[in-house]
């Protein structure tokens, strides 16, 4: 059971106080305390299935003077939580994962929430969204193989498109049409933005529209374009993609400066994790003296996320993999 607690004064504890705008402040509201949690990792780095972010919220106004750290909130890191009179928990994983039709003192889960709102304390979970960030959970596991390049192996995507909209609409406008008619009737639809530029298609000088637009906006366009059978017909459609964040993402593959053995490897770990003991099965063929170069990492049971990189160690909570190299878990 790994819990811990946090006063927020400036000479506590450095992760707190990276996270506080307002250093020589003893408190802290909740909304700025959220802004600042988000800022540091964003929800959105987590995974759609996860259950992220502020879990229990007590009527406002809520400050914060003390803030409560758990791998897992249970009952009884509940009761430690309120003996150091905690008015906000960051547990790693979220205590509440499915909905909850009712809230009464039957199930362990449904006690939790009772106890923080009677004693108005905030819960929050960031879970998967510190896994992914860049200098999230992943990051720090990868910091105790040595000397490595990383790159995440699921990248994240960024928050906004590259461009204003979600697709691109273009079409070319031939002298036979009336241009500024066209320009004008897109242009007066909500949503979109319009870039108009020079193309020559079959020796003949036309005009290439290209248009942002949202997801709104495109059925408008489209409803418009389908009027003029000859500009619907050279219609192209593009849906936009939001770009993959280069450092941030669920696992790390990590690829090491100098190969070192296995038993080499494992004695870095256990020394990064202050573990004694670490399980490890070893793969049809390798021995503790097999080389290390590629290292495919991550935080939790990582199965999904581990299947399909091809790594000569795989580091997780558990796996079930078929593979000819080393599985350490």
């Amino acid at each position: 059971m790994l819990s811990s607690h946090i006063r927020l004064l400036p000479t506590t504890v450095r992760f707190v106080q990276s996270l506080i705008h307002n250093p020589s402040s003893s408190c802290m509201d909740l909304k700025a305390l959220l802004s600042s949690l988000n800022d540091f990792a964003s929800l959105s780095f987590a995974e759609s299935w996860d259950n992220v972010g502020l879990l229990v919220e007590p009527s406002p106004p809520h400050t914060v003077n003390t803030l409560f750290l758990t791998n897992d909130l249970t009952e009884e890191v509940m009761e430690e939580a309120l003996q150091k009179k905690a008015d906000f928990i960051l547990s790693y994983h979220p205590p509440i994962f499915r909905p909850m039709k009712r809230i009464t003192w039957k199930t362990w889960k449904e006690r939790l929430v009772i106890r923080a709102l009677e004693n108005r304390v905030a819960v929050y979970s960031p879970h998967t969204a510190y896994d992914a960030a860049p200098q999230g959970v992943n990051n720090w596991l990868a910091k105790g193989l040595g000397v490595c390049t990383s790159r995440p192996i699921l990248p994240s995507k960024a928050l906004n498109y590259p461009t204003e909209g979600t697709h691109r609409v273009e079409f070319n406008v031939d002298h036979t049409q009336d241009l500024d008619k066209v320009i004008a009737t897109v242009k007066g639809i909500s949503g979109v933005s319009v870039t108009s530029f020079s193309a020559r298609t079959d020796d003949e000088e036309q005009t290439r529209i290209s248009l942002n637009c949202s997801q709104q906006a495109l059925v408008q366009v489209v409803a418009f374009l389908s009027q003029n059978s000859e500009l619907y017909q050279k219609t192209e459609i593009l849906s936009l993609e939001k770009p993959l964040l280069l450092h941030t993402g669920m696992g790390r593959l990590c690829t090491l400066d100098e190969p070192v053995s296995l038993a080499t490897m494992i004695e870095r770990i256990k020394r990064h994790l202050k573990l004694a003991h670490i399980r490890l099965a070893l793969g049809v063929g390798r021995t503790l003296a097999s080389q290390v170069k590629v290292v495919a990492l991550c935080a939790g049971s990582g199965s999904s996320v581990l299947q399909g990189a091809e790594a000569d160690l795989y580091f997780t909570e558990g796996v079930s993999l078929q593979t000819g190299a080393e599985t350490l878990f």
